[in-house]
């Protein structure tokens, strides 16, 4: 599992929901895709036409890993599907039991991560190891949950294993079956190095929840280092019966630390302290009689709590002139940011930037910067273009490349031609020369044996500087446009070599080969290489200076990425030999050593697979629509509860179907329900329907009279949500039109409340919505949007003239502004609602006061405005169990003003005016990444003078 696809844009729509929808939009590809599979013995892959040789290709790799890839773990997985996308730019892939499955993103990504294997083979090895987790839970409990619950008994039983675990032994595998893999690539680890080297010795609690304050490693790094150390420690196997005690029975706190405890003798916190200490050693020993080269740093402006910095990066410098380079900007604190640096001056922000693609590769020429943001298809989630932007240093004007699959690109010294990278629906790789002002192709260049290329640069002459991954590895290979030809510099080896940067006679890149990521340089006309830098935590992405006597580069700190210049001068070079052998990292050795399928799996992966082939077949959507993946107790359509039912949806996304029971522990009734949502074409067709009981007494002149009746509700209809994404601003769009049907049967009682639906007059409505929001990217610190807008309208009405008569109109919208503090913002909200409520009302379309039970007018104005401010960023924690990690408050003022007309004529009104105050935590519980937020309200009426206090919420923070 690797990065989310475009989290924040995606949680947009989930906030735009209208009463009527009851399954969310998924993402889907586009109709016109005609869909492809591949069946081997053990998987199904499934690929849109046109991707055939790098289906066959999965499919023999996935073959190839089925059985050694998972051996260590004791566990064989059934067959499962394995989905390829094509569509975006993306680099991803993820594994999932909702319904079991897997998708890989073809896209292979820029960075150092890559490694040297193929982005295929990677995802292979990596994504394989997941699936043998998860399906390690078919023991013990899960053997009860499976049959019980369906695949999503498989999360249920796993729920105590933390996510450190599942990343990191995946790491684990792909560094133990490759010859490359995260675990041997010094930049994997040097944030942790980084923090360890500076006396920055976070307890167990905040390494496993994470800091507002301070970079805390993700679980890929933590869970590396700490499966690796039991790994090598004790055997391959270890976690294999850490996990066979684990399931025997899973639900009691710390269970997970209690099996560790009773295979090893540790608990997770020794193993935490141990695996540290261990480290400590090694890169101590690393920093001994290391010699640096000098370097000055260019000055800086981080966010600051107290004296102390919050964790704020500045990376891949370009010079702009002699004295001043752009660099990227980001932190916990701030969004991705362009920002000028200069060697006697002070920070300056250029441009706040829209959803970056692999921001390693700025470039600057010409008075221009270039780099790549995503865009997606407004309608098809999984259509994402990589398109370039190129920002006028001068003019401040920003122009768009649109509509491509560019990974990264870089400008020639004039700024008037790009190269680009580009990874086509194929799988077919290769370096483009595009017109920088129009964004026309002006040449492809050839790439036979399909080769992948990484973060071009042009040459004063005219040539393409690039890294080249091979079969055997990678090499930085001149490219000659005029010719078509190709030179190599370096002989293609197992080293990650990266960031090539032509200089005069010489190409800089980054090399590992000394253990620690520095610069080095290959001679052009000789082939002799030097080292160039010796930093301690290393030197990433090295830029010359127009005038040829500096050299900026960026290195990473605990407290974030600095950009540091030093003079350029081959006669301080340390010569080198050509090493054609890489480091192997931190229990990388001993992994692939101890580990039994290195020595059959790390042989493939020198070469590609033969060309035999898997039977194809056409694959149909719509006859695999239905594919039930849960069932038992699930999460109810509304997703406010728990329900027996079934749920199904297909490995596309496209039809997503559920059938139930469930009960109501208010009336003590029980109702069936069944929803369907087609989302394979531009609508989404969605049908929910619902028969139930209902036990209620209503207040008659009388007295009290109760009664017991039956109803039935249908809803069905159409929604198109939009990604209009942009820019900076997230930006979403859903319209909506359903219609609404209610009856009764065996309703007796002789009055009936407004807002039911009574024993001879079934509602026959239709509601329409218009739902926007337009809101600044968040930072991690921020507590709420600093700019945005958003707005709903709302249209119910009972037009067929037939049963109840009603109508209602409601508008609300909000601007978010930002507050007085970096973090503080301020929204100011209004509503207007309109009804028609003489035989039915509906429920409410905007927000009523806080503190307040609804009272529905023919005619309600609310306004409120709210202060949002974070209170402490803190590192609290309760032993084991809790562990907080900021306190926020937001003061309001609620107002509004109601009028309703009585049968009499006359005109009866009420004023509400409330003020209150949320308090809320954030927090971690036994370990679990994941953080909870909660609080309690206090509001008070200035009218009636009374205070009402509400607990808010629990609010899980995906």
């Amino acid at each position: 599992m690797r990065l989310h696809l475009l989290p924040a844009v995606l949680s947009l729509f989930s906030a735009l929901a209208v009463s009527a929808q009851t399954l969310p939009v998924l993402d889907q590809n586009p109709p016109t895709l005609r869909w492809r599979q591949v069946r081997t013995p053990h998987f199904r892959v499934l690929y849109p036409a046109g991707l055939d040789s790098a289906a066959q290709h999965t499919a023999r790799r996935l073959e190839q890993v089925h059985k050694p890839g998972t051996a260590t773990l004791g566990v064989v997985p059934p067959p499962i599907s394995i989905v390829l996308q094509n569509q975006t730019s993306v680099s991803n892939a993820f594994v999932t039991f909702l319904p079991r499955h897997a998708e890989f993103f073809i896209t292979p990504q820029q960075g150092m991560g890559l490694g040297t294997v193929d982005w295929l083979d990677g995802l292979v090895v990596h994504e394989y190891r997941h699936i043998g987790q998860f399906d390690k839970a078919r023991q013990g409990i899960g053997r009860v949950l499976h049959p019980l619950l369906g695949d999503g008994g498989l999360g249920v039983a796993a729920v105590g294993v933390p996510q450190w675990f599942f990343e990191g032994d995946a790491v684990g595998n792909e560094t133990a079956l490759t010859r490359s893999g995260r675990g041997r690539i010094p930049n994997f680890s040097v944030d942790m190095r980084a923090n360890r080297l500076a006396g920055r010795h976070f307890d167990y609690q905040k390494a496993v929840n994470g800091s507002l304050r301070d970079n805390v490693p993700d679980w890929y790094g933590l869970g590396y280092f700490l499966t690796s150390y039991l790994k090598n420690r004790y055997d391959p196997a270890i976690w294999s019966r850490v996990l066979d005690r684990y399931y025997a029975f899973p639900f009691y706190p710390f269970s997970f630390s209690r099996s560790i405890r009773r295979t090893t003798g540790l608990t997770v916190e020794q193993l935490y302290d141990r695996t540290m200490a261990d480290l400590d050693s090694t890169w101590r020993g690393q920093q001994q009689n290391l010699k640096t080269t000098v370097g000055r740093d260019f000055a800086v402006q981080p966010e600051h709590q107290g004296k102390h910095p919050v964790f704020t990066e500045y990376r891949y410098p370009q010079y702009v002139n002699d004295s001043t380079v752009v660099a990227l900007k980001t932190g916990l604190g701030d969004v991705a940011q362009l920002v000028l640096l200069n060697r006697h001056g002070a920070e300056r922000r250029l441009f706040v930037q829209g959803l970056v693609n692999i921001p390693e590769l700025l470039s600057v020429g010409g008075g221009k910067v270039v780099w790549p943001e995503f865009r997606s298809d407004p309608r098809w989630r999984q259509r994402v273009y990589s398109e370039l932007r190129l920002l006028d240093l001068t003019s401040g004007q920003l122009t768009h490349l649109k509509q491509r699959r560019y990974a990264t690109a870089a400008l020639s010294a004039d700024g008037q031609r790009l190269v680009a990278v580009q990874t086509d629906s194929a799988y077919h790789h290769a370096l483009v020369l595009v017109d920088a002002r129009t964004g026309a192709v002006q040449q492809t260049l050839p790439n036979p044996p399909n080769d992948f290329y990484t973060q071009p640069r042009w040459t004063a002459d005219g040539q393409v500087a690039v890294v080249t991954l091979k079969p055997a590895g990678k090499t930085i290979e001149l490219l000659n446009p005029a010719t078509g030809t190709a030179r190599a510099l370096l002989p293609v080896a197992n080293i990650n070599l990266t960031n090539p940067q032509p200089w005069g006679d010489y190409v800089l890149y980054n090399s590992p080969q000394s253990g620690i990521d520095n610069v080095y340089a290959v001679q052009i006309s000789t082939g002799r290489t030097w080292q160039v830098t010796s930093r301690p935590l290393g030197a990433y992405h090295a830029a010359v200076a127009p005038d040829g006597r500096h050299l900026a580069f960026h290195e990473f700190r605990a407290d974030g990425s600095r950009v540091v210049e030093m003079p350029l001068d081959p006669a301080t070079w340390t010569p080198v030999p050509v090493t054609t052998t890489d480091t192997q990292g931190i229990y990388a050795a001993q992994l692939s050593a101890r580990e039994p399928a290195a020595q059959l799996i790390q042989p493939l992966m020198l070469t590609r697979p033969d060309s035999a082939r898997y039977p194809v077949q056409a694959y149909s959507p719509l006859k695999h629509a239905f594919n039930v993946f849960s069932y038992g107790l699930i999460q109810s359509p509304a997703g406010n509860g728990l329900s027996l039912g079934v749920r199904s949806q297909d490995l596309l996304n496209t039809t997503q179907a559920v059938v139930g029971v469930g009960y109501d522990q208010v009336e003590r009734t029980g109702n069936v329900f069944g929803g369907l949502s087609y989302q394979g074409r531009y609508p989404v067709f969605d049908a929910n329907i619902e028969y139930g009981g209902r036990d209620a007494a209503f207040l008659t002149s009388q007295g009290l009279v109760r009664d017991q009746w039956t109803y039935t509700r249908l809803s069905t209809g159409v929604r198109l949500p939009f990604n209009l994404t942009r820019s900076r601003n997230l930006e979403a769009l859903t319209l909506s039109a359903y219609y609404l049907h209610e009856r009764v049967q065996g309703y007796d009682l002789p009055v009936r409340s407004i807002s039911e639906v009574g024993p001879s007059q079934p509602l026959n409505g239709v509601q329409t919505s218009l739902s926007y929001v337009r809101q600044l990217k968040q930072s991690a610190r921020d507590v709420a949007p600093r700019r945005g807008q958003t707005l709903l309208v709302t249209w119910r009405t009972t037009p067929f003239g037939m049963g109840l008569d009603a109508a209602q109109f409601g508008a609300q919208s909000s601007v978010f502004l930002p507050g007085i503090g970096k973090h503080q913002a301020i929204r100011v909200r209004g509503g207007y609602q309109y009804q028609q409520q003489r035989e039915y009302r509906f429920g409410s379309a905007v927000s009523f006061p806080r503190g307040e039970g609804y009272v529905s007018f023919d005619r309600l104005r609310a306004a409120s405005f709210d202060y949002y401010l974070p209170i402490a960023y803190t590192h609290w924690t309760l032993g084991r169990v809790l562990y907080i990690q900021r306190l926020r408050a937001t003061g309001f003022l609620d107002l509004a003003h109601g009028e309703t007309r009585l049968r009499s004529g006359a005109l009866r009104g009420r004023d509400y005016r409330n003020v209150g105050v949320d308090a809320n935590v954030l927090f971690n519980v036994l370990h679990l990444r994941t953080p909870i937020e909660t609080g309690l309200r206090c509001v008070y009426n200035t009218y009636t003078r009374t205070w009402v206090l509400e607990p808010l919420v629990l609010n899980i923070r995906i």
